[in-house]
């Protein structure tokens, strides 16, 4: 299988972080969270970019199925952080037509290049690229419904500030959204530097004001862990 040889040759295997550098808290491959000490992974460069346009990944990851947990409706505002070359961001633009938008971020111009041919091949409308920093995501302040991030968390090089700036461009009632392959999982074939647990995003998010609402484990091999905002929550009591 495709997937179990990439990771034995040791090959990053995740989309390229809309604000990750690689480099991580502390640079390198000694870089861990401060809050959970997991170890932060390295990203994969736009050179690779086929790997996440594979025909297996419909079966191994079935993206339709999590945006259908997720619960993405017309109209709404979305964002696809380290979109990469836009496998989730065409999936999300047809699920908030009429009348939605989609922000789609990297740090790679060559990954928003490659998302931009994809835009015009399949015809589709409502997407706005975005550029993003390691630390910055370009995001406008308090206008998403929801942020997506599909393989792409457990690679931000600066988790911590990644999280406040990207709480600040939520609605009072949005929603982040972390699809990770499952740590707690030995037979998920994917390096464990490119896996989180439960246990890692809910300790890591709720330190910087989310709540995980909800985890759905209907993927073959990914969680998917929906986070609100606990300020919301708490108003809400």
């Amino acid at each position: 299988m495709l997937l179990v040889i990439v990771a034995a040759l040791a090959i990053p295997l995740q989309p390229a972080s809309a604000l990750g550098s690689g480099n991580g808290v502390g640079g390198g491959d000694t870089a861990v969270h401060p809050v959970s000490g997991r170890r932060i992974a390295e990203v994969m460069s736009h050179s690779a970019a086929d790997w996440l346009d594979r025909p297996e990944r419909v079966h191994e990851e079935q993206p339709e199925r999590a945006l259908g947990v997720i619960g993405i409706r017309p109209g709404q505002v979305v964002a696809d952080v380290g979109a990469g070359s836009g496998y989730y961001t065409v999936r999300l633009a047809r699920r908030v037509a009429p009348g939605g938008i989609v922000y789609a971020t990297d740090i790679q111009p060559e990954m928003l290049a490659l998302l931009g041919k994809r835009l015009a091949r399949e015809k589709v409308s409502g997407v706005v690229p975005v550029l993003a920093t390691p630390a910055d995501p370009k995001l406008p302040d308090g206008a998403l419904d929801l942020i997506l991030m599909v393989d792409v968390y457990h690679e931000l090089a600066h988790p911590q500030e990644t999280l406040r700036q990207l709480k600040r461009t939520l609605k009072p009632a949005g929603r982040l959204v972390l699809i990770e392959f499952r740590k707690e999982d030995a037979s998920v074939p994917i390096r464990i530097d490119h896996k989180m647990s439960v246990a890692e995003a809910k300790l890591e998010l709720e330190a910087e004001g989310f709540h995980l609402a909800k985890v759905s484990d209907v993927l073959p091999w990914q969680h998917i862990l929906i986070f609100d905002l606990a300020s919301t929550l708490a108003a809400a009591r």
